[in-house]
């Protein structure tokens, strides 16, 4: 009997060691299998990433320009093929990281926004109607789904978007979006962008895997934006630059090379920018062979837009100089030339005198410029002469000619006049102070028995002595004018 239970209780555990090598078995081989298909699927997402990777590198590839259009539609590309999406969206800051744009669409993207006035009929007709309204359509950062991806700086999943308040519903089916994954393309701790997926093609809901797949090639496409952002930037540097040399260029064939050589008269000048385009200009024009023409003026704009309009007001003053001897009326004229192609922000304040060589009487107008300065030789006490006027380019002809008035006056031998613009008593030292205009009018009584050029070459050196190593925002001009 005890031999007869043995044997059963051999054959059953023999029986029951095999049934669990079997499942064992059978277990090993169902896990082998999803490990292959884990694998093949890791291996089909490594091969997109390493295509992607490929293909951003493309654009970079010996280009001196990044077409940023190109590179952002490329990257949109990959993330709704990767992502298995019917539609995608890449939003991109402005440039005061204030809204997001829509810059690349792809698909039938439906409107992330609540739009009950989105004409159906004419989103059937009109595929690209949809892509403007997306694209013209600016995005707050914080407000809505892609304001909030962007302003968190973490992806939003949603797997059934049609019982999520968040999203918009729409009647066309063409529109109606039922999952949706959001993550932003992130470069170091700050977001360039956000790109948006809508409803996979297979009809499942995007899940975590989807989630963490599109936001590793988010990130990894925020490297060539950014870098692509700065080449765009350095690009935009440049044609600043090229602009730059372009209005020094002009405005170094403006200025006057030389002083004009008087008998009886002795004239000096300097022009110091405060950067590499300066917003002065002067000049002396010959009129006739007893007359003088003298100009200062401040051009409210720098840049290639400042050295331009010193060029009208050169070819304007050089061609009516010999016609015109009244500054008042020379003035006039420049502001009905001028006022029509001033931008709103720029305006020229503008000094012109007309000396008489011969006579020695002094005629001025002022275009809301700074006042000239008179040191007559009998007293040595330099006294601002005041005349009536408005910048050119504030006001129409009527009320400019209304304004502005000649002023004349009659030079003694040892009598000087200095003119000068706003830089020379507004610079500034390191402490904040101003020169100020008893520094300039001390300098100037003191400097004046020596004549001009003393009167420019000290005003100069004190200016630079009283700033140190501050860097100024206006420039200086200053001319004097001495008769013997």
């Amino acid at each position: 009997m005890s031999g007869h239970f043995l044997n059963w209780t051999s054959v059953l555990l023999a029986f029951l060691l095999e049934a669990i090598i079997v499942v064992l078995l059978f277990r090993t081989l169902r896990n082998i299998r999803r490990l292959r298909r884990k694998n093949f699927t890791l291996r089909q997402e490594q091969e997109v990433v390493f295509e992607f990777v490929h293909s951003i590198g493309e654009v970079f590839a010996d280009a001196e320009e990044v077409d940023m259009d190109s590179l952002l539609k490329r990257i949109l590309f990959f993330a709704t093929k990767t992502g298995k999406a019917a539609s995608g969206c890449l939003y991109l800051f402005d440039h005061a990281r204030a809204k997001l744009y829509a810059r690349a669409v792809a698909g039938v993207f439906p409107p992330l926004w609540s739009d009950s006035t989105l004409p159906v009929e004419q989103t059937l007709a009109k595929s690209q109607y949809l892509e403007q309204v997306v694209r013209t359509h600016p995005v707050p950062v914080g407000e809505g789904l892609i304001g909030s991806a962007a302003s968190v700086g973490s992806g939003i999943i949603i797997p059934d978007a049609e019982i999520d308040a968040r999203v918009p519903t729409y009647e066309a089916d063409f529109l109606k979006i039922r999952s949706l994954l959001i993550v932003p393309m992130r470069f170091g701790n700050e977001a360039l962008g956000v790109l948006a997926l809508v409803n996979r093609t297979d009809e499942r809901p995007f899940g975590s895997g989807d989630l963490n797949l599109i936001q590793a090639m988010a990130d990894q496409a925020s490297v060539p934006i950014h870098y692509a952002g700065l080449k765009a930037d350095l690009e935009h540097k440049r044609q600043i630059d090229r602009d730059l040399q372009a209005a020094q260029q002009i405005q170094s064939s403006l200025l006057p090379q030389q002083v004009p050589q008087i008998e009886g008269v002795e004239l000096a000048a300097f022009n110091l920018p405060a950067f590499d385009i300066g917003g002065d200009y002067y000049d002396f024009i010959p009129i006739d062979d007893e007359h003088l023409g003298i100009v200062i003026a401040d051009v409210a704009g720098k840049g290639i837009g400042g050295a331009m309009m010193m060029a009208v007001c050169q070819g304007v003053l050089r061609t009516r100089a010999q016609q015109e001897q009244s500054p008042a009326h020379m003035l006039a004229e420049l502001n009905r030339v001028l006022s029509a192609n001033l931008a709103e922000d720029m305006f020229i304040t503008m000094l012109y005198m007309v000396l008489n060589i011969r006579t020695r009487e002094l005629k001025f107008a002022r275009a809301g410029h700074e006042r000239p300065l008179l040191n007559r030789a009998a007293n040595g006490r330099p006294e601002p002469l005041n005349a009536a006027g408005i910048a050119i380019g504030l006001a129409d002809a009527a009320v400019f000619e209304a304004a502005i008035k000649d002023v004349s006056l009659q030079l003694e031998p040892g009598d000087a006049v200095m003119i000068y613009t706003d830089g020379i008593t507004e610079a500034l030292n390191e402490e904040g102070h101003e020169w100020g205009f008893e520094n300039l009018s001390n300098t100037f009584s003191e400097a004046s028995p020596a004549g001009s050029e003393a009167i420019i070459e000290q005003i100069h050196e004190k200016i630079v002595r009283f700033v140190g190593a501050r860097q100024q925002y206006d420039d200086m001009t200053l001319l004097a004018l001495e008769v013997h």
